[in-house]
């Protein structure tokens, strides 16, 4: 455990003890300061009732991203393979 870290990250107003390995430090960081930056943009752009409901919206619209970003990496490798074959098949012709 020596090579642990124990750092605090606070999001919505409270404070959240983490014993991380040091390589992560930076990515929580920067992590609870986006959580941050997105809590006060849906509370000044919505009228929210409690902090659970921003954070519902939060965890949302980050899981969408993220969804979308596997959704368009399937596509783009999925039409990879399809120029990779249409390219085989033309070497296989020109071989033949």
């Amino acid at each position: 455990m020596a090579d642990k870290l124990k750092i605090k990250i606070s999001i919505a107003d409270r404070v959240y003890p983490l014993t991380i390995d040091p390589s992560r430090e930076e990515g929580l960081r920067k992590a609870a300061k986006n959580i941050e930056a997105m809590i006060k943009q849906l509370e000044s752009s919505y009228a929210v009732r409690d902090k659970q409901d921003v954070l519902a919206m939060c965890a949302l619209q980050f899981a969408a991203k993220a969804e979308q970003i596997n959704i368009d990496s399937s596509e783009d490798v999925a039409q990879a393979q399809e120029q990779l074959e249409v390219l085989s098949q033309l070497l296989s012709q020109q071989l033949s």
